[in-house]
């Protein structure tokens, strides 16, 4: 398969060498989209053999998101990992991973942090456990850690996939998109390293408030 890795990154010039060099170990082509940032992420990035593709402004981790796999379409990507910039994700997990779509059993995976026993903050749980019951009130379908980025999309989801919301609320999205266009989907524990570095790149407590009045906004529009 033509596995393709997109990681949206905003200012992550310290991380983003050491998450393209292990990604480059399972996917033929990794994809940096830059999300306007203000160090020097694209520099190294591309110094780590990605594909980088730049923002003129900053426009959320969904518009990076939907860029990057909009460029991996174009690269006729079998399969898309995506992935965060900041090495929260260990990028040893996308074999298992992508295993249910190279077995025809998945058109979506998504990794599930809680899967496994992982270290997680308390705030994180219970950051995850209201985004996973908003997603299911605005969806109708449970994931166990619908806010994770770490995802593979097969043939399919790479074909048919439809980012509109550009920030944090995307993941919901996505959650929506595989029941609209009936995916299978398939959930896989995996690792997770939180550190200050990383939770200081989360969403706070009110930016995540503000992303769920906008997943329930968008919910009763469509």
């Amino acid at each position: 398969m033509n596995v393709v890795a997109v990681i949206p990154a905003f200012n992550e010039e310290t991380r983003i060498t050491d998450v393209i060099h292990s990604a480059f170990g399972y996917v033929s082509t990794v994809i940096v989209v830059d999300d306007a940032s203000a160090d020097a992420t694209a520099v190294r990035a591309q110094e780590a053999g990605a594909l980088v593709l730049q923002h003129m402004e900053n426009s959320g981790a969904g518009a990076a998101t939907m860029t990057g796999v909009e460029a991996a379409r174009a690269l006729h990507a079998d399969a898309v990992v995506t992935l965060d910039a900041d090495g929260q994700h260990d990028p040893h997990d996308i074999a298992a991973m992508l295993k249910p779509v190279e077995e025809g059993r998945a058109d979506i995976v998504f990794a599930n942090r809680f899967g496994q026993r992982n270290s997680i903050p308390l705030i994180r749980r219970l950051a995850n456990a209201a985004g996973n019951l908003i997603t299911f009130a605005a969806t109708g379908r449970w994931v166990h850690d619908s806010q994770c980025g770490f995802k593979v999309f097969g043939p399919r989801a790479v074909r048919q996939l439809t980012i509109r919301m550009s920030g944090f609320e995307f993941c919901t999205e996505i959650v929506r998109e595989s029941v609209q266009h009936r995916w299978r989907i398939a959930q896989v524990p995996t690792k997770v390293l939180y550190s200050p570095y990383t939770m200081a790149k989360g969403q706070s407590f009110a930016k995540g408030i503000e992303t769920a009045l906008k997943i329930l906004l968008r919910s009763f529009l469509r």
